[in-house]
């Protein structure tokens, strides 16, 4: 399965538990109904998979999470804000340069529509 095919069942999964529960909960409740649509749909979804740094050949653990990593291909970062700001838009580059992963989904359960709130990253610096 292809990065573009994750990342349509998973914004197909993000809708479904954004309508069912409107904006306004915590990041947490959507990352548990949203890892639960994903293994429903038959997806390897791992939850807060951690990610460590390395640093200099050294193995560091900085306590950086993925919330959701799909088919280890496809990294989902939840957020319940106001606004996404250029912090949540580093964080997950930064996910996806540490993880080797190609690309990210940023997605803000807080807002009206939830297609105004999921924004698509691509790591272009892949190595």
């Amino acid at each position: 399965m292809t990065e573009n095919e994750i990342s349509s069942k998973v914004i197909d999964a993000a809708i479904k538990v954004h309508r069912a529960l409107g904006p306004g909960l915590l990041e947490s409740a959507y990352q548990a109904c949203l890892f639960y649509e994903l293994v429903q749909v038959g997806l390897n979804v791992q939850k807060e998979k951690p990610l460590p740094l390395i640093y200099e050949e050294v193995n560091l653990d900085c306590g950086y999470r993925i919330d959701l990593m799909v088919e280890d291909k496809v990294i989902i970062e939840i957020k319940s804000v106001s606004a996404l700001s250029d912090i949540h838009l580093a964080q997950i580059l930064t996910y996806l340069k540490l993880s080797d992963s190609r690309l990210g989904l940023l997605i803000n359960f807080n807002s009206v529509l939830l297609k105004d709130g999921i924004k698509r990253v691509v790591n272009k610096f892949e190595a």
